[in-house]
């Protein structure tokens, strides 16, 4: 027989009430209090009536949250992130992959607020911006938090990096590894992250005091085709091609390195690179890849921390939050100084299995 309430009160030491009040995610319950109640819920496995209670109260105590595409390492640890912070408050976060495709977001998003989910965690789909319609009509529904990505047209409380400060930081150290001739390849330009990426690209260039070369600055999305037509180009369309390329993201660093590779160039003998997030493989990589790191955990976790605030009215008229956290650079081996022709680096291989 499945556990009830007052079972839940006597084994946490707690009246009955505290016990509904933790279950149903009613504010005043002591810290102390609510944990004991959590783990009097873990060890009997008590299970809610969702529906019972969501009718009663007009609260489900879901979250919900859309990435792009679950397969990229970055987004399962925002996920998680967000899912601590989520249980943390009493709720349950439920996760929806957009496979990175704008109609198949706003089905997403549509299936969530037929779920009567108090509220959505959102790593927007690239390539494309909100229009006012669309906008309004997803933020009436119910509290939207943007992470990492920001597209454009959409007004809403948002944590991700500092971007501008990460993308300096990254090209700073290219620079001061000797590299002049520094490329920079972009995901959409419709994403306000990537607009700020790209402005902290400019900005490094400029305080070392060298000239931002536009045939240097390559604009492509997310697809692997696009990525490939534009880094080739870039790397053959000129007689200097660059001795660096600065990735803004993950996905497209990881399909940068593929098309230098099928040029038959080597990283760091030919080219340098660094990239914005940890790539599928990483730990594969060998030379490794110089990579800016997010703290996606934290970005996960703030945002819910900022959705329950809106979700709980305590800022339902106050300012968008904007939470920016710093990243940190971890060097590697591919952003290594510019070597002469002669020397040689190995490509990228596999770890031998011992």
């Amino acid at each position: 027989m499945a556990p009830t309430q007052k079972e839940l009160a006597k084994l946490a030491g707690v009246s009955a009430g505290t016990v509904s009040n933790v279950v149903n995610g009613v504010p005043g319950v002591s810290d102390a209090a609510r944990q004991k109640v959590l783990t009097a819920i873990r060890t009997l496995n008590y299970q809610p009536n969702l529906i019972a209670r969501s009718l009663r109260t007009n609260r489900t105590q879901t979250l919900g949250i859309v990435v792009p595409d679950i397969t990229v390492p970055f987004f399962p640890k925002i996920i998680r992130g967000a899912e601590s912070a989520a249980r943390e408050a009493g709720y349950y976060l439920m996760v929806l992959d957009s496979e990175n495709d704008q109609s198949r977001e706003a089905a997403m998003l549509e299936l969530l607020r037929s779920q009567r989910s108090e509220g959505t965690l959102l790593v927007a789909a690239g390539g494309h911006g909100w229009t006012k319609e669309s906008a309004a009509s997803v933020t009436a529904q119910a509290p939207l938090v943007c992470l990492d990505r920001l597209p454009e047209g959409l007004a809403v409380d948002s944590v991700c990096v500092d971007d501008p400060r990460a993308a300096a930081m990254a090209v700073s150290h290219l620079v001061e590894r000797g590299h002049r001739e520094i490329a920079v390849v972009t995901g959409p330009l419709t994403l306000r992250n990537e607009q700020a990426r790209l402005r902290g690209y400019r900005t490094a260039m400029q305080h070392h005091g060298l000239q931002v070369r536009e045939r240097l600055v390559w604009q492509a999305g997310f697809q692997p085709a696009e990525i490939a037509r534009v880094c080739q180009e870039g790397m053959l369309g000129g007689r200097d091609r660059p001795t660096a390329v600065f990735a803004t993201n993950g996905v497209t660093g990881l399909h940068m390195l593929k098309s230098l590779y099928a040029l038959g160039l080597e990283t760091p003998r030919d080219v340098a690179v660094v990239c914005f997030d940890e790539l599928n493989g990483e730990e594969f990589f060998r030379p490794g890849i110089t990579t800016v790191v997010q703290p996606a955990f934290e970005i996960g976790s703030r945002a819910v921390q900022v959705l329950l605030r809106r979700i709980r009215g305590k800022s339902d008229a106050a300012p968008l939050e904007t939470v920016r956290l710093p990243a940190t650079l971890v060097v590697r081996e591919s952003s290594s100084e510019p070597v002469s022709a002669g020397s040689h680096t190995a490509r990228p291989r596999a770890k031998k299995r011992t």
